[in-house]
């Protein structure tokens, strides 16, 4: 899965976004063919500074295909922000950002 983020400071405050994208199935949809589609969902996004969790989200099957999320932090330019995600079939994504 792929993960796209921005995290930029301004007055000692740093914005991060993030969009994971993800195909977040319920298992209670069907394909053309009648069958339904196997669940498959985030169950985890975790952003880290140093060492130290920033953000954590558990998430199950009530989220919305290609999630996106937010958050504020007190920061500062050149912080170095590494995010990680997993679903529920053990599929991983991982990116890092520098804070502009």
């Amino acid at each position: 899965m792929k993960i796209k983020v921005k995290a930029k400071e301004k007055d000692g405050i740093v914005k991060v976004k993030m969009l994971v994208k993800h195909p977040m199935e319920t298992g209670r949809r069907k394909d053309a063919q009648g069958v339904l589609i196997k669940v498959n969902h985030l169950t985890e996004v975790k952003v880290e500074h140093q060492g130290n969790v920033l953000f954590h989200g558990e998430f199950g099957m009530a989220v919305s295909k290609n999630p996106f999320m937010a958050f504020a932090y007190k920061g500062a330019k050149g912080d170095k922000l590494s995010i990680s995600s997993v679903d529920n079939l053990g599929l991983t994504g991982q990116a890092d950002v520098t804070v502009k």
